[in-house]
C-alpha cells in the first residue's frame, strides 16, 4: 500500500452516503480499509454494486452480527484496527454487543467514529432524516433557490458529504493525530446536522456584521447580484460568473462590450435588477462554448457549467488527471495530492462479501468459511 495513510487499519461497518465516502476518503489515502457489510444486496436503487464508485479501494466481508461467530469476528477485526467506523442509529451497536466500551476497553487506541444525522444524544437522536432535513435545521437549506419559490435541496452534497463524510474524515484523522501523543484512541461522534451547520458559518458572521440580509435575495452569493450568477446563452446552456472584486467585475462588463465607467458601486443591490437584465439579453446572444473562447483574453471569473459527463472532458480537468479510470469507468480522482506519498489508484468497488477473507488473513484472523 502507498498514501499517507498506508499502515493504519480501518474497519468500516457499511452504510450509505457520508459513511461510505469517509471511508473511501480513507482508503484513497492509503488505509487498509475492511468493509462489514451485514447481507448481500443491490445497491439502493438497483444496479450492480461493483459500479458504486463510493465503495471503491476496500475489500468486504458479510457477517451476521447477531450471531455469535460474525460478533466475535468484528471484535477481532476491531481489536487489530486503528480506526472502526459505524453509521447506525444511536443504541444499535451497543444491542449487538461493539459499542465503544468493550471494543476500546479491548483495543485501547482504537478510535471509534460514529456517523449520524442528529447525533448520539438530544431529542432527535432517534429521528429518522436524510440529507434535506439536517440541512434545513441549520438554517442552511433556507438560503437556496428561487426567490419566490420553495428552498431547493442541493442534491445532497451538504449534508451529507460536506457536513457529513467530510467531517467524519476530519475527526478521524485529528484522533489520529491526537493519538500519537496520547496513545489512546476516542468516540468520535460526527452528526450531519453539526457539520452542515458549521458549513454554514460564514453566512452567520456576514448576518451578525449586516452583510446578508434574513431572506433569499438581495444578497451577494444567492444569485441575486449580476456579477455572480449563472446566465443562459443562445443553446439554452449557462456561464457561471463569480466576478466579485472590482478588478474582475470591470473585466466582466468589458468582456461584454460596455464600459465599466458605468456599471459603479457594483455592491450596491439596487442597482442589481436593471444590470441583471442587460447582462441577460447580452449572454442571450451566443452560445456558452463561444462565450467561454471569448473571455478567454478577459480574467473575469467566467466558466462553463458543465455536466458531469462534460467536466470529465474538459481540458483543464483532463491535464489535471481530476478524474481517473478504475476497472474502465471514469470517476473522481482521490483527494488531497501529496507530493511524497501520493494516494495510490483506487481498487474497483466489489460485491457484498468479495474479498474480505484474504484482508481478515493479512490481519491475523481466522477467515475460515468465509
Amino acid at each position: 500500500m502507498s498514501g499517507p495513510l498506508a499502515g493504519i487499519r480501518v474497519v468500516e461497518f457499511a452504510g450509505l452516503g457520508p459513511t461510505p465516502f469517509g471511508a473511501m476518503m480513507l482508503a484513497d489515502m492509503g488505509a487498509e480499509v475492511l468493509r462489514i457489510d451485514r447481507h448481500r444486496g443491490e445497491a439502493l436503487g438497483g444496479g450492480d454494486e461493483r459500479d458504486d464508485f463510493l465503495n471503491r479501494g476496500r475489500p468486504s466481508v458479510t457477517v451476521d452480527l447477531k450471531s455469535p461467530e460474525g460478533k466475535a469476528l468484528a471484535i477481532a477485526a476491531a481489536t487489530r484496527a486503528d480506526i472502526l467506523i459505524e453509521g447506525f442509529r444511536p443504541g444499535v451497536m451497543e444491542r449487538l454487543g461493539l459499542g465503544p466500551e468493550p471494543l476500546i476497553a479491548a483495543n485501547p487506541r482504537l478510535i471509534y467514529a460514529r456517523m449520524t444525522g442528529w447525533g448520539q444524544s438530544g431529542p432527535m437522536t432517534h429521528k429518522a432524516g436524510h440529507d434535506i432535513n439536517y440541512l434545513s435545521m441549520t438554517g442552511g437549506l433556507s438560503l437556496i433557490g428561487p426567490f419566490d419559490g420553495p428552498p431547493v435541496p442541493p442534491i445532497n452534497y451538504v449534508a451529507n458529504f460536506g457536513g457529513g463524510g467530510m467531517l467524519l474524515t476530519v475527526g478521524v484523522l485529528a484522533a489520529l493525530v491526537e493519538r500519537s501523543v496520547s496513545g489512546r484512541g476516542q468516540v468520535v461522534d460526527a452528526a450531519m446536522v453539526d457539520g452542515a451547520s458549521l458549513l454554514v458559518t460564514q453566512i452567520f458572521a456576514w448576518t451578525a456584521m449586516g452583510r446578508w440580509r434574513p431572506q433569499r435575495g438581495g444578497n451577494l452569493l444567492d444569485g441575486s447580484a449580476y456579477f455572480y450568477r449563472c446566465y443562459r446563452t443562445a443553446d439554452d446552456k449557462f456561464v457561471a460568473v463569480g466576478a466579485l472584486e472590482p478588478q474582475f467585475h470591470a473585466e466582466l462588463i468589458r468582456g461584454v462590450g460596455l464600459d465599466p465607467a458605468e456599471f459603479g458601486d457594483h455592491l450596491d443591490p439596487v442597482c442589481w435588477p436593471v444590470r441583471n437584465a442587460q447582462l441577460e439579453a447580452i449572454f442571450a446572444t451566443r452560445d456558452r462554448d463561444s462565450w467561454i473562447a471569448h473571455f478567454a483574453a478577459f480574467d473575469a471569473c467566467l466558466s462553463p457549467v458543465l455536466s458531469p459527463e462534460e467536466a470529465t472532458r474538459h481540458p483543464a480537468n483532463v491535464a489535471r488527471n481530476v478524474h481517473v479510470t478504475v476497472a474502465g469507468a471514469l470517476q473522481p480522482a482521490p483527494a488531497p495530492r501529496f507530493d511524497r506519498t501520493p494516494s495510490p489508484l483506487p481498487a474497483a468497488p466489489v460485491r457484498a462479501g468479495e474479498g474480505g477473507a484474504e484482508r481478515l488473513r493479512a490481519w491475523g484472523i481466522d477467515a475460515a468459511g468465509l
